[in-house]
């Protein structure tokens, strides 16, 4: 058994918060800047091929393109979102 200090123990608690903050926040940096492919874009914002295809000609989503393949960033997916978020009303037609 190892007894600290209250003032020790106070800083080791502080910095392991800390930490874990940190990475936290790195993990949901790494997530946002993944590249994903046409699929799972189209999977996650369920539209058709059509559709992808749209959205890409019009230059709506960024995108990378290597050959045939196409990627884009998830964080610019969760923009797109974003972008075409809709507030919802209450039953008086004020917004919520």
């Amino acid at each position: 058994m190892v007894i600290l200090p209250q003032e020790i123990w106070e800083n080791v608690t502080t910095t392991l918060i800390e930490l874990k903050d940190y990475i936290k926040e790195k993990k949901q940096n790494e997530v946002g800047n993944q590249w994903i492919d046409s699929t799972e874009a189209r999977k996650l914002l369920k539209v058709s091929p059509k559709t992808w295809q749209t959205y890409r000609d019009e230059r709506r989503i960024p995108f990378s393109q290597f050959g045939r393949k196409i990627y884009v960033k998830r964080s610019d997916l969760e923009k797109f979102m974003e972008q075409h978020y809709i507030c919802a009303r209450d039953q008086k037609g004020g917004i919520v």
